[in-house]
Parts: C-alpha cells; structure tokens; sequence
C-alpha cells in the first residue's frame, strides 16, 4: 500500500511545480492529441471526469464535444454502493461541489446513461505505466467500472505521470492509450 501512497505524493509533486501557464500549454497539447485519436473520432458519446487540477485540464475537452455535437456523460460517485453513475451533461452550471471540492452532475438536471451506450471513457489517474496501468485516487470506482465495461478506454497524462511502473492489483484493468502531452501511446494490440 506504501508504494501507491509514495508514488502519489511523488507525482503530486511533480505537478505541483507546473505553473499555470504551463499547466494549461501541456493540457491544450494532450487534448490536441485526444482530439485526433480514432476513438475519440468515431465516438458520438464521450465519457469524462470534471478535471480539477493537477489532473489534465478536461474543461476544454468537453467543450470541444459539446462543439463536436458529441454527448458527453460525466461521473457522479456513488459512495454507498462505490458505483460511477454517468449523466449526460450539456452545460457547466449543471455542475455542483460535492466532496472534496469535486464538480458532479446534478441529479435533478440530469440524465442518467447506461454505460452500454458510452463509446469512450476517458479514465483519470495519477500516474499511469507504458503497459496502460495506473494510479488512481484511491476510490476504486473506476476499476470496479472497467471491470464490466466493453467500449474503449484511454487516459490523458503530462509527462511526468508516465512512470516506469505503478503497483497493480488483480482487480486492476489497463487502458487501451494513453494520451500525454508527447505523443499517443498505444497499448498492446
């Protein structure tokens, strides 16, 4: 468990060092990077986390969907039962604080999407190996999510989140890209 807890703390520090215009320099550059992905277009609906920094910026991802005329569904946490529940979002003030200072969904302003219908998942982390593992946050959610999950997965990461190699679990399920701000990197085949 000490090695996830060391590798987070390392790489938030990494990250804390960006300063602003380069955190958002190296965002707009991964998400130039998304945009020219095969999945992300041939995907009509995308699903993705409200970013909250150091994590890539995906507020201009989504407003680039919702340009697209993609539907983007992003995640409300359940905490009881540690399920994600996607929910179409078609502007920014469907959006509140939760815990943690986390932007969700408002339930009553949105809709709920099965994840059948989810073309892409965009998956969060911290720190993420060239064999597509990675560390998350820490809750589980996203792992239990993939588990049942057939479509295609990628995840966005600055440089310094690409590491050597993160700990892996039974339960934990690679992506198929990562995306970073040097260039796409594909996962097996």
């Amino acid at each position: 468990m000490d090695a996830k807890k060391d590798l987070r703390k390392s790489i938030k520090a990494k990250l804390s060092e960006l300063s602003l215009p380069q955190y958002e320099d190296l965002s707009y550059k991964v998400a130039q990077q998304l945009f020219d992905t095969e999945e992300w277009i041939d995907a009509s609906t995308i699903a993705v986390t409200v970013s909250k920094a150091p994590e890539v910026d995906t507020f201009q991802i989504i407003r680039k969907g919702w340009e697209q005329g993609k539907r983007i569904v992003v995640p409300k946490c359940e905490p009881k039962s540690r399920q994600l529940n996607f929910r179409t979002l078609k502007r920014f003030s469907e959006l509140e604080s939760v815990y943690y200072g986390l932007l969700e969904p408002i339930v009553s302003e949105t809709e709920s999407v099965s994840p059948d219908e989810i073309d892409l998942v965009v998956v969060p982390g911290l720190a993420f190996s060239r064999d597509g593992y990675r560390l998350g946050f820490g809750g589980g959610y996203y792992d239990r999510f993939l588990a049942n999950y057939q479509g295609n997965t990628v995840s966005l990461a600055f440089k310094d989140q690409v590491v050597p190699e993160v700990p892996v679990e039974s339960h934990d399920i690679p992506v198929r890209k990562i995306v970073s701000s040097e260039g796409v990197i594909i996962i097996g085949d």
